[in-house]
């Protein structure tokens, strides 16, 4: 099934991405200059757990357009970022050449990365929002945050809270509509969909993915024997009452962990 989704998720990411970039944030040379004058901004959720980045390795897995990537590059970091996209990579490669940075950009499956043993290990593994619903399994892809962790590596994981999809659709409705426990593969809309003009929206793929609740990241996490130092809570901007999103600081450590279930 993850091979399924993997195929159906590249089509979808391939098909105008580049143009949908292009829509929201400029050239590639015109997001390069903002980039420069606000690279702080775009890491400003991660940038208290990071401290200086002169010369840190970092990799950013499903780095998309590279914009977290040239961000972190500009304040000195080596910066790989791995992405199923072409699109993406192009986008990100011309971004990071206007912007005067260098970026070891993979287009890859994440999962099967090639010949992932020569990446070596890396101070930081960045994932960032939207990510985690493209894979059946978490044990498979927080594996890959921890080979290539060195050690007291740091994973920095943000993503859209699991309860926010309770409440997905809501607006004017006294009840939620959403299952908080829902774990079906369903089809949905590319992210990048809504940046394109109504017109410019035919074509283009559907992405599968699967809903994954607090409790089975924060043990997948534990499990590879990454110590969770925090699960930061952010309110959504448009109701504080609720989170919106998540940030989850986890370190590796060199401890052998006894089985959960004896």
């Amino acid at each position: 099934m993850q091979e399924k989704l993997a195929i159906a998720n590249k089509i979808a990411w391939e098909t105008k991405a580049y143009q949908a970039w292009v829509q929201n944030y400029g050239t590639p040379e015109e997001l390069a200059v903002k980039l420069r004058l606000e690279h702080k901004h775009h890491l400003r959720y991660w940038l208290k757990y990071i401290g200086d980045l002169e010369g840190k390795r970092v990799i950013n897995l499903l780095g998309s357009h590279g914009r977290k990537a040239i961000s972190l590059a500009l304040l000195g970091a080596d910066v790989t970022v791995v992405d199923i996209s072409v699109e993406n990579r192009l986008y990100a490669m011309q971004t990071a050449s206007a912007a005067g940075v260098e970026l070891n950009y993979i287009c890859s499956d994440v999962l099967h990365i090639p010949n992932e043993e020569t990446l070596g290990e890396f101070d930081i593994v960045l994932m960032e929002f939207g990510v985690l619903h493209y894979f059946t399994d978490l044990s498979s892809i927080f594996s890959v945050v921890q080979r290539r962790l060195g050690g007291n590596g740091r994973f920095i994981l943000t993503d859209f809270h699991p309860f926010a999809r309770t409440w997905m659709n809501t607006y004017h409705l006294k009840q939620p509509t959403g299952n908080y426990f829902d774990d079906n593969i369903k089809e949905g809309e590319v992210a990048f969909a809504k940046l394109l003009p109504e017109e410019e929206r035919s074509g283009l793929g559907k992405t599968l993915g699967r809903s994954w609740t607090v409790g089975e990241i924060l043990t997948a996490v534990g499990t590879k024997g990454l110590f969770i130092r925090t699960f930061e809570e952010i309110p959504s901007s448009t109701d504080p009452r609720f989170p919106e999103f998540y940030t989850l600081i986890a370190d590796k450590i060199d401890l052998e962990l006894s089985p959960l279930y004896l």
